[in-house]
């Protein structure tokens, strides 16, 4: 493999944990699973509290969902093998999630040098 397919895999990763674990769009991946309430606290501060909807496995996957680590690795582990043995379906989506990652990080930084 060489670098910038690695670095493509590696930015798609990001991107599309992110997507899963918070973009309001997968929301509804999200919900048969965990709910997420914004509670604010004596100091007026807003602290985010999850609740866990489901046992067994849908604990597990509540658990894979709110962890970033988790998540990120099960996902790089499906674009990893989709891209090692189905390369032909899984590199448009493997480029596109990499550009629209790029495209985050860089507004993420104008948001944070302004």
């Amino acid at each position: 493999m060489t670098f910038f397919y690695f670095l493509m895999l590696a930015l798609a990763t990001f991107r599309l944990t992110r997507l899963i674990q918070h973009d309001k769009i997968t929301a509804f991946i999200r919900a048969p699973f965990i709910l997420r309430e914004d509670q604010i606290q004596e100091d007026g501060t807003v602290e985010e509290v999850i609740y866990y909807k489901r046992d067994g496995i849908g604990y597990f996957i509540a658990e894979l969902l709110i962890c970033h680590w988790c998540l990120g690795i099960w996902i790089s582990a499906f674009l990893f093998f989709g891209f090692t043995y189905f390369s032909g379906l899984f590199l448009p989506l493997i480029f596109i999630l990499a550009i629209a990652a790029v495209a985050s990080i860089v507004e993420l930084s104008i948001q944070f040098f302004n």
